[in-house]
C-alpha cells in the first residue's frame, strides 16, 4: 500500500520546519511509519551545502521527490519541509507519487524580510550573499496547492497545523 507524502513549501522563514514538526507529531500519535525529513538536514545528508543556484536548487529538490516516492512505496508517510518552489518539481510530484498532498506554507515577503531568522534576506539585499529565493532568484509560486496556509504572525503554529488537520481531511 502506497502511503502519504505531505510536501511543505514555501520560502526560507515560512514556518516550514515549525509546523512540519508540529503535524509529523500529530501524525505519529496513531502511526508508526511516518518520517519527517527537513531540506536543511537533506542538504547535510547530501553534501550540497553551499549549493544555492537555481539550477543546483533544482537537482536538490529532485533527489528529495525521489527519495519521498521510493519511501512512500514502502508503506512510509512523509512530511517534508523544503523550499524547492519550483513547477517542474511539484508536477514530477503528482505525476509520481500516488498519494501527494502539496501544503504551500505562504507568507508575505515583507513578513519573511522582518523576521529574517537565518539573515539570508537582509544579507541578500545588501548584496553580501546571492542565490536567495524571492530575493534574487525567482521563485515558482505554487499554483495548485492541495492546502494554502497562510502564516502571516497572526496564528499560532498549532493553530495553523490544526487547519492543516482539517483541510486534509485528518480529524476523524
Amino acid at each position: 500500500m502506497k502511503s502519504n507524502l505531505y510536501w511543505l513549501t514555501g520560502l526560507s522563514g515560512a514556518g516550514k520546519t515549525t509546523i512540519g514538526t508540529i503535524f509529523y507529531s500529530y501524525l505519529k500519535e496513531t502511526k508508526n511509519n511516518v518520517v519527517y525529513l527537513d531540506g536543511d538536514a537533506l542538504r547535510e545528508i547530501f553534501g550540497d551545502t553551499q549549493q544555492y543556484s537555481p539550477s543546483e536548487r533544482k537537482i536538490l529538490a529532485m533527489r528529495y521527490s525521489r527519495l519521498c516516492k521510493m519511501l512512500t512505496e514502502q508503506g512510509i508517510d512523509v512530511v517534508i519541509a523544503t523550499i524547492s518552489m519550483f513547477h517542474e518539481v511539484r508536477e514530477w510530484n503528482r505525476e509520481n507519487i500516488e498519494n501527494y498532498n502539496e501544503i504551500y506554507i505562504k507568507v508575505p515577503m515583507e513578513v519573511l524580510i522582518a523576521r529574517d531568522q537565518k539573515k539570508l534576506y537582509s544579507r541578500a539585499l545588501r548584496g553580501e550573499i546571492e542565490h536567495v529565493m524571492g530575493i534574487d532568484v525567482e521563485i515558482e509560486e505554487p499554483g495548485n496547492p492541495d492546502v494554502i496556509i497562510i502564516n502571516d504572525g497572526s496564528s499560532t503554529p498549532e493553530y495553523m497545523m490544526n487547519q492543516l488537520i482539517g483541510k486534509l481531511g485528518l480529524n476523524g
